[in-house]
């Protein structure tokens, strides 16, 4: 009895085999079954032994059925699902093409309009701007949290210019092995400066913000250029308009960047409805731009705090500042200070503590 079964198991496993060996298993014919629910008939067949790729699923036909290719997946991140996308290739074209260019124009650009600047103008101010007394600029709060958000945004700038540079300029110079260390610790360099970056933003934002509401004064201190080409006063308060520019660039920027580096820094931390990858490159793409532009601001910015301005890097090193600087820049903080303080704090120049 049990021969009998056998050779019967062996007849049907024979015949499964011959019925297999009958249909032609072409990829096209069994797409199109997918599509259509048909099988294929047998002049289909034939015109695919000709043309194989006749009916065959091509990635432009799936994605006219939908915007992603999705599959199926058992796990409880659905958005793993997602096999393919065609922003994908439009953010990978921005992130290798146009976001190197962009960088590279800003900063260059900004590099070379502050040369020529500096060949046309050279250092403002000189020794006519010193009087033997101080008065205070910044107190010890403004001051450290000046420093500190310089300090993280220059790691920062360098960490971020690193992923969009890095691979084209460094690591040709260092190697593979070397480049492959040092992005690491840039990596955790910006993400864990990020959070002190954000809490001097906040900072500054909270003692700052009164000073830096625009006025009047500030539209005639545009009009005039600030009297650097010219050279003649312009009124001023605390802050002039180009300062305040400033302020509200790295303000509103770095809230920007803020947010969009914990969106980057905590992915899909939302529901995927909200935030999926599309949602990702888009914050990956605004922060990198963000990012450019804020690196060009700064550098201008340090240019006229050291280079471009004699005097001025007092006003953050010591926080006291010259009082004929003082009133040659910001006249109208000194009239202020001086009315507020009855003469101002002012110190004869043997009482500047030693720095």
């Amino acid at each position: 009895m049990r021969s009998v079964l056998h050779r019967l198991a062996l007849i049907v496993a024979l015949a499964c085999g011959g019925l297999l060996a009958a249909v032609p298993l072409d990829p096209g014919s069994i797409a199109q079954a997918q599509q259509t629910g048909n099988a294929p008939r047998d002049g289909g067949a034939r015109d695919n032994a000709r043309n194989p790729t006749a009916d065959s699923v091509n990635e432009d036909m799936l994605f006219r059925q939908g915007s992603k290719i999705r599959g199926i997946v058992s796990i409880p991140d659905s958005k793993e699902a997602t096999l393919i996308q065609p922003q994908g290739r439009e953010w990978r074209n921005f992130r290798e093409v146009y976001l190197p260019w962009i960088g590279g124009i800003a900063i260059i650009g900004m590099l070379l309009a502050l040369a020529a600047f500096y060949m046309k103008v050279g250092t403002i101010g000189g020794h006519d701007q010193i009087s033997g007394k101080k008065i205070l600029r910044f107190t010890w709060l403004e001051r450290f949290a000046h420093w500190m958000t310089a300090t993280c945004f220059i790691v920062l700038a360098i960490s971020g210019l690193n992923y969009v540079f890095g691979k084209r300029l460094l690591m040709p110079l260092i190697g593979p092995e070397a480049f492959s260390t040092w992005s690491q610790w840039a990596k955790y360099a910006h993400n864990y400066l990020a959070w002190p970056f954000m809490l001097g933003i906040l900072i500054m934002f909270v003692v700052w913000v009164r000073d830096n509401i625009p006025n009047r004064v500030d539209w005639q201190w545009i009009k005039a250029g600030g009297g650097f080409v010219s050279g003649r006063h312009v009124h001023a308060g605390r802050f002039n308009a180009g300062q305040k520019g400033v302020f509200w660039i790295v303000v509103i920027g770095g809230a920007l960047m803020s947010l969009t580096g914990i969106a980057l820094e905590f992915p899909f931390s939302l529901p995927y409805r909200y935030v999926d990858i599309n949602g990702m490159q888009l914050a990956q793409g605004a922060h990198a731009l963000i990012g450019m532009g804020l690196i060009a601001v700064i550098i201008a910015h340090i240019y006229i705090g050291t280079l471009g301005m004699s005097g001025a890097y007092d006003a953050m090193g010591t926080g006291e500042v010259d009082l004929a600087w003082a009133k040659a820049h910001h006249d109208l903080w000194v009239e202020k200070e001086q009315a507020k303080n009855a003469g101002g704090p002012q110190l004869p120049p043997s009482s500047v503590p030693a720095e």
